[in-house]
């Protein structure tokens, strides 16, 4: 898929979010921390990240499980618990 089409699907999808109260800030912020996850799972840095906080663990859940989930690991991620370099991608998330 070329990278327009893929900034497009990113815009429509922005849009969207807008129309429900999300700004593009919090927008962007989200979608930087789950890139984080998808790019250290696919470059096999996901060593860096403590296990059973990690993109197939997010992935593997549905619905409201899956959000609670979410809002735990962006905790653990940026606590002082996280490889520092970690932490500092993660902390105030």
């Amino acid at each position: 898929m070329p990278t327009s089409d893929i900034v497009q699907k990113l815009w429509n999808l922005c849009y969207v979010l807008r129309d429900d109260g999300v700004t593009y800030l919090q927008y962007v912020t989200e979608l930087t921390y789950l890139l984080f996850l998808k790019m250290a799972q696919e470059t096999g840095a996901e060593t860096q990240l403590p296990e059973g906080f990690r993109w197939v663990d997010l992935v593997s859940k549905d619905g409201v499980e899956q959000l609670t989930f979410y809002r735990s690991l962006l905790l653990m991620l940026g606590s002082e618990d996280s490889l520092q370099r970690v932490q500092a991608i993660f902390a105030n998330a």
